[in-house]
């Protein structure tokens, strides 16, 4: 597709839907800098008028892409490079030589990169799309995009993942790039050994010579005196040196503690993107992208089973691992029973035992409504109040792991809701047992009244 006349036909439509003087001051000199997939970056002369478009013209832009693509098209705003008539002097500390390394993927080990993971397997859904999309920017137009670009968010959300594959497509791009990746605590730790070692001119060249410095779990640096000091004076070299930033973290600055305020603002300079736990489809792709890597094939009932069941993608590979250990030592299918039995085996996070005594879905459901004090009729009745919903829910979520029920054989249960409804419920029940210390109580008690040991 061409960029250009595409951009001109856009550009006609919005100087149709916003004033003269709005179309000629922000979006005359703008430009469409790539069309990657469903992912648009588009470019303006300056960060106001960047900012302008991603917080007031968002969904203008975004309709009229979409009309002309017939896409569902994610924009990405980005400050266009300024024409530079004379060549840069770099300074001192930025003039080290970095030999072209063919191998790609052996400089992406020694930088302690994994290079498997790349942008190809990372699977996208609406918890993580503008996480992913800012990360596509931001290796496509290094120190231009988001910078910093700062990651948020649990365990196993796939943080570290996206930064990574910013780092592979960088390096494959370009293989002389100085990149530094580290983890909060080993800048720490590095700080402390050029101090003892008197090697604080090599350690500055080290960070500060970076065109790409990755930190991971940034928040160990905090209430950290020292080593934020170094930080504020790594992060503002790199970035007056058109470097690029990526920082992750397990909160956002604002509650990050013991923060110093300079560094809190520096942070928030560039793009917060908080990604929340996978939903349910989206941990479905992460057990079939994670078992073809590993050389497994896991059927859809089996796949969705592990889904329902494993809250974030370093379990579902954790589990999966397991899974090809049980196959190698014992061939046989994968099914959803074997699935299951080693989920109940795996499970005492949720203070689950393994099941012992089969259950009918008749005994659930009375053990369900005993334990709400509802009646067994008010789950299979109509009603959507919060009182019977979440009973419901808990109802569904049980039947399919424990019990290990199908999406339309629950709804049968229930009254004949529709499968869509069950797999709803139980991607709800299973998403909140990881905060919800009230509902895992619930699922604790109904499964251990009808476990028991007898």
């Amino acid at each position: 597709m061409d960029l250009i006349r595409l951009w001109k036909s856009v550009l006609a439509e919005i100087e149709l839907s916003v004033s003269k003087a709005t179309y000629h001051t922000h979006f005359a000199h703008s430009e469409l800098i790539s069309l990657d997939g469903e992912v648009a970056s588009v470019g303006f002369p300056s960060p106001i008028m960047r900012t302008l478009a991603e917080t007031r013209y968002y969904s203008l832009i975004k309709s009229i892409i979409d009309h002309k693509t017939g896409g569902n098209v994610s924009l990405v705003f980005l400050v266009l490079p300024k024409k530079e008539t004379g060549e840069k002097n770099p300074g001192p500390l930025f003039t080290q030589v970095f030999e072209s390394e063919p191998n790609t993927v052996m400089r992406a080990r020694r930088l302690h990169i994994n290079p498997d993971l790349t942008f190809d397997n990372y699977a996208v859904s609406t918890t993580n799309q503008l996480a992913y999309a800012a990360a596509t920017a931001v290796s496509k137009t290094i120190g231009l995009a988001y910078n910093p670009l700062f990651l948020y968010g649990g365990v196993g959300v796939g943080k570290t993942h996206l930064m990574y594959a910013i780092a592979n497509s960088l390096l494959i791009a370009k293989p002389s790039l100085r990149v530094v990746y580290c983890m909060g605590e080993e800048f720490l730790n590095d700080i402390i050994e050029a101090i003892q070692t008197k090697t604080a001119r090599q350690f500055k060249q080290k960070y500060r010579g970076a065109e790409l410095l990755m930190v991971d779990d940034v928040q160990f640096i905090a209430g950290k005196q020292t080593a934020q000091e170094e930080f504020f004076h790594t992060f503002n070299a790199v970035l007056r040196e058109g470097g690029q930033v990526l920082l992750t973290s397990d909160r956002p600055p604002h509650e990050i503690a013991r923060l110093e305020d300079r560094l809190r603002s520096r942070f928030e300079g560039g793009l917060i993107v908080d990604i929340s736990p996978p939903d349910f489809e989206l941990r479905a792709a992460i057990v079939n992208i994670k078992a073809k890597a590993l050389g497994l094939t896991v059927p859809n009932d089996s796949a969705q089973i592990i889904a329902a069941n494993v809250v974030d993608a370093r379990a579902i590979e954790g589990f999966l691992r397991r899974l090809t250990t049980e196959m190698a030592t014992k061939p046989q299918p994968i099914t959803p029973e074997l699935v299951s039995s080693l989920l109940n085996t795996k499970s005492a996070v949720m203070g689950q035992t393994k099941t012992t005594k089969r259950v009918t879905p008749q005994e659930l459901l009375e053990a369900v409504s005993t334990y709400f004090d509802i009646k067994p009729t008010l789950l299979k009745g109509p009603k959507r109040d919060r009182p019977i919903a979440r009973p419901r829910q808990v109802y569904m979520y049980l039947s399919k792991i424990e019990l290990g029920l199908t999406y339309e054989d629950i709804g049968g249960s229930l009254g004949g809701r529709d499968h869509t409804t069950v797999m709803h419920g139980v991607e709800t029940i299973t998403q909140e047992l990881s905060t919800n210390e009230s509902l895992r109580s619930a699922v604790t008690g109904i499964k251990q009244k009808l476990w028991a040991q007898q």
